[in-house]
């Protein structure tokens, strides 16, 4: 005979069979026998200060681990400060499963405390919503959604978690986790790429999305120098290819070259892998009409109604990147590539652009990430937000395997601290490097309270300007003079990291900075360097003043 189970023990059940070691969490009344049951389970429940910074851990474990990231969170206020992270899987094509506490079912309807909608909340955002009315099927339902959350266009699946209903005691067990199966391109598919390439004199690769493992990256990387494609990377997935390969030719994020812009304007062949050829990678689609470019477009996405697949004539190949990098492995060149030199010329023309020039003043933030990345190790695995600080991080620091870079595609602000926190915990040992701007930081500044309490020691890197400096700079171009809105008051950033029990340094000028990053790595502590810099720097070429002239 069975042993009868709470509700809040099935959930954890269940969330062993499904392989999950870590959760993330702010706690709530409405889902304490899910507490309970965690109490004697094997899994590490991290407990956060702000259900955005979960989320955010959540989502970076996620990418970090190649498994869904899962947390949990109350009801309501709760909620709503998760659906930041919600967000941000959906748009990163992130699997994460949120589990929500709810308000008993016999007081739906009545606008109890802290009651709302489910579905409503995250009807839109979420691959899926669930609400488990009864204990016996709360196996059923979490299997599914790890599921859902796993297959096609990875992302986010709600479970709603009435508080009653996880007293409920019933007859039943964990089931098995539900097996996703593998959309393997087809062998005609693969022989119509080949005949693609075979006729292409000017193509280009653009890696994007998410749904990528170690294994897709090292497989896509082999087959681009097999045929000396010129491999560029979407926003913020610098790390889907060793940036050293003679086939990487630099990012088509904010912030790119504008050889890389000329080179998609002139493509012939472009194959978008993981990457739907977005508004962000063509420039609104400037570069990459979606009706009238001649290019021949091929997109790989898992999901054949992949959302920002804009173009109609695109040749869409329905498969995960990990499938279709594997089969990508049988895909040999002729003979010589016609385009090998001109995949040379945007090689040299992106390590050209990655070369610092020096700034002048007090502080010269090229420098210091060219030396930051002298000093940190190969492997370091560097996150960030949303905001100008990001040019710096993404253009000076080399990246050299999946996965060593997390950010927000969605451009969230708050995201690099608690990812940092997430990313070390996850991969003790290995260097995690968070670069933050004095905006963002604050967002999620207070989750270095997590860091201390498990003893991971991230360095965070914070570009204190005093003001939002993104906005700002669209301020000065569209309204000159007129700032409103966009300054910030901050702390002493290294006074803040000591009273978290963390090691601080303040850097004013750049020969500082070798020593204060010393300091911060020998500490064995989570450090914040702040390097405090004029308003006029908004990026590693441009300053404020230039948008007068």
């Amino acid at each position: 005979m069975t042993e009868l189970r709470s509700g809040g023990q099935l959930v954890v059940e269940q969330l062993l069979r499904e392989g999950v070691d870590t959760a993330f969490c702010v706690p709530g009344e409405s889902y304490l026998e899910v507490l309970d049951a965690l109490h004697d389970a094997p899994i590490k429940l991290v407990v956060c200060r702000q259900e955005g910074g979960a989320g955010y851990m959540a989502d970076a474990h996620a990418r970090v681990t190649g498994k869904p990231g899962v947390f949990m969170v109350t009801r309501g206020p709760g909620a709503a400060n998760a659906m930041v992270a919600i967000h941000t899987s959906w748009q990163d094509s992130v699997p994460l499963v949120l589990f929500v506490g709810l308000i008993p079912r016999a007081e739906t309807y009545r606008e109890s405390f802290q009651e709302f909608d489910l579905d409503g909340w995250f009807g839109s955002t979420a691959k899926a919503v669930f609400q488990i009315e009864h204990a016996e099927r709360v196996p059923e339902l979490v299997a599914r959604a790890f599921a859902i959350a796993r297959s096609g266009r990875p992302g986010p699946v709600v479970i709603g978690l009435p508080e009653d209903m996880l007293r409920d005691r019933v007859a039943v067990q964990a089931t098995d986790s539900i097996s996703v199966q593998p959309s393997v391109p087809a062998a005609q598919t693969m022989d119509e790429l080949a005949s693609l390439l075979a006729t292409a004199a000017r193509p280009l690769v653009v890696l994007g999305g998410g749904g990528w493992t170690p294994a897709a990256s090292r497989q896509i990387q082999a087959w681009a120098e097999r045929y000396q494609l010129p491999v560029t990377v979407d926003f913020n997935c610098l790390d889907l290819i060793d940036q050293r390969s003679p086939s990487y030719v630099g990012s088509l994020g904010y912030g790119r070259a504008q050889t890389l812009a000329e080179a998609m304007r002139d493509a012939d062949l472009v194959i978008g892998i993981g990457s739907p050829l977005g508004d962000i990678v063509t420039d609104s689609w400037a570069l990459l009409p979606v009706h009238g470019h001649p290019a021949r477009l091929v997109t790989v996405l898992p999901d054949h109604n992949a959302l920002g697949a804009a173009h109609p004539r695109a040749r869409r190949i329905t498969a995960s990147v990990a499938d279709f990098a594997a089969a990508l492995a049988d895909l040999q060149p002729g003979e010589q590539p016609v385009w090998a030199e001109r995949t040379r010329a945007l090689r040299e023309a992106g390590e050209q652009y990655r070369r610092p020039a020096p700034i002048a003043g007090d502080v010269d933030l090229n420098a210091i990430f060219s030396h930051l990345q002298a000093s940190l190790p190969e492997d370091t695995l560097v996150t960030w937000g949303a905001g100008n600080h990001a040019g710096w991080a993404g253009r000076f620091m080399r990246f050299t395997g999946y996965p060593s870079q997390l950010a927000p595609r969605n451009g969230s602000m708050g995201y690099g601290v608690p990812a940092a926190i997430a990313a070390a915990l996850a991969q003790p040992g290995r260097q995690v490097l968070s670069v933050a701007g004095d905006g963002c930081f604050m967002m999620n500044g207070q989750e270095i309270a997590v860091a201390r309490g498990l003893g991971v020691a991230p360095l965070i890197v914070v570009l204190n300007n005093g003001m939002y400096g993104t906005i700002r700079t669209h301020q000065e171009i569209h309204h000159p003079h007129r700032v409103s809105g966009t300054d910030l008051v901050n702390p002493d950033f290294a006074a803040y990291a000591r009273a978290y029990g963390g090691h601080g340094e303040v850097v004013e000028r750049t020969e500082e900075f070798a020593g204060a990053l010393e300091r911060a790595r020998a500490s064995g502590l989570v450090s914040i360097i702040e390097i405090r810099i004029a308003q006029d720097i908004i990026s590693p070429e441009l300053r404020m003043s230039d948008l007068h002239q």
